[in-house]
């Protein structure tokens, strides 16, 4: 698989915002700091486990200390947010408020070693008990790629290997952010209204196959 793939972050379109206002993605454990959380869509026994979670390839650093993503569009993450009906997750507002924040892996790393932020990246689920790990672009082809784009993924293996996740400490430049993909039009609009007051955002575009 190329370092050139893309990675991509889920977010509310409502947190949107103040992401564009602070500059950042912040990670779990700084936004656990702040009395404002915003629209929180994940799994909150998760969130908590994922705070403990050490990483191997970077000892000391933990999941919820890194700012997650997806390397794909269309996550089991984003489906079980369409159902609306996960026990385990307060959020019931759909699909369509979610928003993929889409960034180059290759700049990603580069950024992050540039600035002395520590990176990694996951071959299934990071919120599970059990995961590998690694930091070293060269040892990419860890990831199971087919299943990473897989559309259909009923059978329990290629579900936690779509999965895998990179993950960059602490936070993440807005800056980064190369495109904005959005379910419809009406979300076009609230987006572009937001990221027009940033003189220079990313690309928006209406990705509706990105979504269930």
């Amino acid at each position: 698989m190329s370092i050139n793939a893309k990675i991509y972050h889920i977010v509310h379109i409502d947190n949107l915002p103040s992401i564009v206002a602070d500059g950042y993605l912040f990670s779990d454990a700084e936004m656990k700091k702040r009395l404002d959380y915003g629209v929180a869509i994940g799994m909150n026994k998760v969130k908590e486990r994922r705070l403990g979670l050490p990483l191997t390839s970077h000892p000391g650093l933990c999941v919820g200390e890194c700012v997650p993503f997806y390397f794909c569009p269309r996550s089991v993450m984003l489906y079980i947010l369409h159902m609306r009906n996960s026990p385990d997750i307060e959020y019931r507002g759909g699909q369509a408020p979610i928003v993929h924040l889409v960034s180059d892996l290759q700049r990603t790393v580069k950024w992050a070693e540039q600035n002395r932020f520590r990176w990694a990246f996951t071959t299934s689920n990071a919120g599970a008990y059990y995961f590998d790990d690694y930091a070293k672009l060269s040892e990419l082809n860890n990831i199971d790629w087919k299943a990473v784009q897989a559309r259909q993924w009923s059978d329990r293996d290629v579900k936690e290997k779509k999965q895998a996740e990179f993950l960059v400490e602490r936070c993440f430049p807005w800056e980064l952010v190369e495109e904005i993909g959005v379910y419809a039009h009406n979300q076009y609009k609230q987006v572009s209204d937001i990221v027009e007051l940033h003189k220079q955002g990313p690309v928006i575009t209406i990705q509706n196959s990105w979504y269930y």
